[in-house]
């Protein structure tokens, strides 16, 4: 009921968005603005009225440091998407080119070089996490742009006179990542990662010509080099562009998010499973999850408050957490995605595990605690669940196995284990495996060779 209740919602706050951008201009930085989406933005009447006179194109930059994106990553590109709904085209680009040499902004050493062949390989692979969250199609369909395209041909004369003219070495020191870095004496910062913003400045101006680009969305670190871009347009082609940053995304209480014990959380099923990333949404504080619904979804404000005061009449419930979770999982992995997320969360709350298919189970307990016993311990008439405890390593001893299953703590393969229960190789899930739960949330694989 609840899947149901959020595809219903996203595609209606899709529609309704669509409907917008055919009906009456939106004040789209308005909307950004009560989202807390807008940090800084160029000069904001111009801007909205430049977005009010028609389709305008729109970009946004990827730095292919890894073969997929983070959670980091997803605001400025969900950002492309909500100019996407608005009317507008947007470019996603990704840094081939750039992703070279390293942006310094953020980062308080220098970033290892990388070669052209690791660069093109995270390039290939982070494609599709673009073609999942923009539409490609019809007038305002998206275009995913590499900067090696034009980057790599560019000689160093062209970039000194065509490019380096246009900056002054006394603005470039005053940016923050560099000052920081040149009053570091023992990183200090390079020739190489110092021309950065020339690059950056020149894939606007590229985009410009060669697409008409005019605006840049980028994460609030991004300030100076999108300044830079529009500042070099408005030097070589005498036309006005404009840029917006979106704040950096915190925690309520002032942490990082976007990590977990685990590590980043990816936007690609291979690094982190549709069921992880549901799980870190749905994990979210009531406080976070409200506020992240304005951030992270395309749900009208409307409905959003509708939710949250919903959920401030029975916060058990948990619905602006579970909202959450439904709704930005479907956009980054889909429908098909959610369920198999869904699916997995319920056989998990409730112990039963039998439904979900075999490569689901292996993804959802790849880190649980995982002991293999030899698979003649099985032979008829079978091994009796007390000795499997002890044997597998889930209970310390036969007197501890005992009190659990006298208490109906265990549960095996999605069923209670009781004291007289025994084991025989027909009992393995997928012939391989015996699934084991201890409490509520505590698991254990026996496997079986």
């Amino acid at each position: 009921m609840m899947h149901a209740c959020a595809v219903m919602m996203h595609a209606c706050a899709v529609m309704m968005l669509k409907a917008q951008s055919m009906s009456a201009p939106v004040d789209l930085l308005s909307e950004l603005e009560a989202r807390g989406l807008l940090y800084q933005t160029t000069d904001r009447a111009a801007f909205t009225a430049h977005l009010a006179q028609g389709s305008r194109s729109v970009y946004g930059g990827f730095d292919p440091t890894g073969d997929s994106l983070t959670i980091g990553n997803l605001v400025p590109l969900l950002l492309l998407r909500r100019f996407q709904l608005a009317g507008h085209r947007p470019f996603a680009l990704v840094g081939g080119g750039t992703g070279l040499i390293g942006d310094p902004s953020g980062k308080d050493a220098e970033r290892p070089i990388r070669d052209r062949e690791d660069v093109a390989h995270n390039v290939a692979r982070i494609r599709g996490i673009f073609e999942r969250i923009l539409d490609f199609s019809g007038p305002s369909g998206a275009v995913l742009v590499d900067n090696a395209e034009w980057l790599l041909k560019l000689s160093y004369i062209e970039v000194l006179r065509d490019v380096g003219k246009h900056f002054s070495v006394n603005m470039m020191i005053q940016k923050d990542s560099v000052r920081e870095r040149l009053q570091n004496r023992e990183q200090g910062i390079s020739y190489t990662e110092f021309s950065y913003m020339l690059l950056q400045a020149y894939d606007f101006l590229h985009l410009f010509r060669a697409h008409g680009v005019t605006a840049q969305v980028a994460g609030s670190d991004q300030w100076g080099n999108t300044v830079a871009g529009i500042d070099l347009i408005r030097r070589t082609e005498r036309a006005e562009a404009f840029g917006m940053t979106v704040p950096l995304i915190t925690k309520a209480d002032g942490g990082k998010f976007g990590k977990t014990e685990a590590g980043a959380v990816w936007l690609s099923a291979d690094r982190t499973s549709p069921y992880e990333f549901y799980q870190f949404w749905l994990n979210a504080s009531d406080v976070d999850a409200k506020r992240f619904l304005a951030i992270y979804t395309f749900l009208p404000l409307s409905e959003i408050a509708r939710v949250a005061a919903e959920h401030d009449e029975n916060p058990g419930a948990r619905l602006a957490q579970r909202t959450l979770a439904a709704e930005v999982t479907q956009i980054v992995h889909g429908k098909a995605g959610l369920e198999r997320a869904e699916a997995a969360t319920q056989a998990l709350f409730s112990g039963d595990v039998r439904g979900l298919p075999e490569d689901a189970v292996r993804e959802l307990f790849a880190s649980a605690p995982s002991t293999t016993l030899p698979r003649a311990r099985l032979a008829a008439p079978g091994a009796a669940i007390v000795d499997l405890l002890v044997e597998g390593g889930v209970v310390k001893s036969k007197r501890e196995a005992r009190e659990f299953l006298e208490q109906g703590a265990i549960g095996v393969n999605g069923e209670r284990a009781t004291a007289s229960s025994s084991f025989s190789s027909e009992a393995l899930l997928f012939g391989q495996m015996l699934l084991v739960r201890r409490g509520k949330k505590s698991w254990h694989v026996l496997r079986f060779e």
